[in-house]
């Protein structure tokens, strides 16, 4: 899949380049990441030029792990990540992120989720975008929710961070959350 790039109001979505990996590896310092995502931890420099160099832009070739770096168009600065990637059902993708430290309360992820949503919904194919995070995430939670994503459910054991399994909120957007049409008619159950 050839990258792109996606914009709103106060933001710039771009696959991440090598010239990121600096601003990711101190963004990634911050234990709340390190907490609350699978990021190694301790995160090194390596890391973050693995991630940069290796992993991102392997996964756009395949088309399914899309990595955008999330940058505030004011002053073109990293002040986070986003990314999509396929599960195993064709159809269904999943959407994570992580904000740096100091860009958190002013609403810039959700905004970066949204526009993201919106793009996987209408040009990606999702007929299902997911959303995890550790029970316990309120943060990740809440932005999700202020995205339009409902919250399905707790899914035991379903997240493996750093050698130890725990319990995982899954949450969802359909193209029909939106008004959007989709390839397949979903026939939800009856009340």
């Amino acid at each position: 899949m050839d990258p792109i790039t996606l914009t709103s109001e106060r933001l710039l979505l771009r696959p991440f380049t090598a010239a990121d990996t600096e601003a990711v590896f101190q963004a990634c310092q911050d234990p709340d990441i390190q907490r609350w995502t699978i990021v190694p931890s301790p995160y090194r420099r390596e890391d973050a030029e693995s991630f940069t160099v290796r992993m991102v832009p392997d996964g756009w070739r395949a088309g399914t792990s899309l990595a955008f770096a999330v940058l505030a168009r004011a002053d073109v600065r990293l002040i986070g990540a986003i990314s999509v990637f396929q599960r195993g059902q064709a159809g269904t993708w999943e959407i994570g992120f992580w904000m740096a430290k100091e860009h958190r309360g002013n609403g810039y992820m959700a905004e970066a989720v949204t526009v993201l949503t919106h793009w996987s919904l209408t040009k990606l194919g999702a007929e299902r975008l997911e959303w995890r995070a550790e029970v316990g995430n309120t943060g990740s939670r809440a932005v999700a929710e202020r995205a339009g994503f409902r919250v399905e459910g707790v899914l035991r054991a379903d997240l493996l961070n750093k050698g130890t399994r725990r319990d995982a909120w899954l949450g969802a957007i359909l193209p029909s959350d939106l008004g959007l049409p989709t390839e397949h008619v979903y026939l939800p159950a009856g009340p």
